[in-house]
């Protein structure tokens, strides 16, 4: 690498970059996805794919995810998940076609029926100091150790309604470090996560709320922007969603009923703070 400062260009020097490679999934030996992620934790993200896909609910209706050996020129690594019920597996309900970049998940996707996956609203979930919230970043940032060297991934992290770190993955693919996350815990059992907070690390657009709702999760905050349709989505599925997690301020764009204030707790008839202000700089 070679970097230009102070109106020179330095000699070269080596410099680390966050891996992208490919990752084919299969559902009962047949391919239902090529995601380009960064490797590690493929099993975690096959499962949580097949959750937010509809293709599981829970992990009894998994049998096992194994990897496959192949021999295709363009090289890249297989993981086949095999059902308990092979025979309710549909492809043709998945309607996604075989590839998906980093940068987007759902846009695989050929109908908006098939993008419309439909799971059950939020009911019940822990309310929590909004100030809570604030000093997560710093903690998400600080356990970023591959951000940390590259600069080049995006996190999603559990905490408890405490403040407390439970689990951190990062991908280069905001969507695969979802995935990775919540097929964890789906793996281990513990779904749904209604009690979890989940931090992300860049935007909230549709489908990250949508693969938060597959796996019961009330509460998303992240430190950058929500799009207008993962604000509709998360009103409408009694999700808690908040931008712009930065410093000492925040925007609640839905769901402020489960956030308290000194002592003031929110209820559906307040109006959403923070909804309808500027966006920060």
């Amino acid at each position: 690498m070679v970097r230009y400062r102070e109106g020179a260009l330095r000699p070269a020097q080596p410099d680390e970059v966050a891996v992208e490679e490919p990752l084919e999934i299969r559902v009962e030996g047949r391919s239902v996805a090529v995601v380009m992620r960064t490797p590690g934790h493929d099993r975690e993200l096959a499962a949580g794919f097949a959750l937010s896909e509809g293709i599981v609910r829970r992990r009894s209706d998994i049998f096992e995810i194994t990897s496959c050996l192949t021999t295709a020129p363009a090289g890249g690594d297989v993981v086949d998940i095999a059902l308990t019920d092979p025979a309710s597996f549909d492809a043709t309900k998945l309607s996604r076609h075989v590839f998906s970049s980093s940068s987007c998940g759902i846009c695989g996707k050929a109908t908006i029926e098939a993008a419309m996956q439909q799971f059950p609203p939020i009911g019940s979930a822990p309310r929590i100091r909004a100030e809570l919230l604030l000093g997560l970043p710093q903690k998400l940032a600080a356990a970023q150790e591959t951000f940390q060297r590259t600069g080049g991934l995006h996190a999603c992290a559990f905490f408890t309604a405490e403040g407390e770190l439970l689990l951190l993955r990062e991908d280069v693919g905001r969507h695969n470090a979802l995935d990775k996350l919540i097929g964890h815990e789906l793996l281990a059992k513990r779904l749904p996560l209604g009690d979890c907070i989940l931090l992300l690390s860049g935007r909230v657009s549709f489908e990250m709320a949508q693969k938060a709702l597959a796996a019961g999760i009330a509460i998303i905050a992240a430190v950058s922007a929500p799009t207008s349709l993962a604000v509709e989505f998360a009103r409408a599925n009694g999700q808690t969603l908040v931008g712009f997690l930065r410093g000492e301020t925040m925007n609640v764009y839905s769901g402020a009923e489960r956030l308290t204030d000194h002592g003031h707790v929110y209820t559906r008839g307040d109006a959403e703070f923070g909804a309808g202000d500027p966006a920060p700089h």
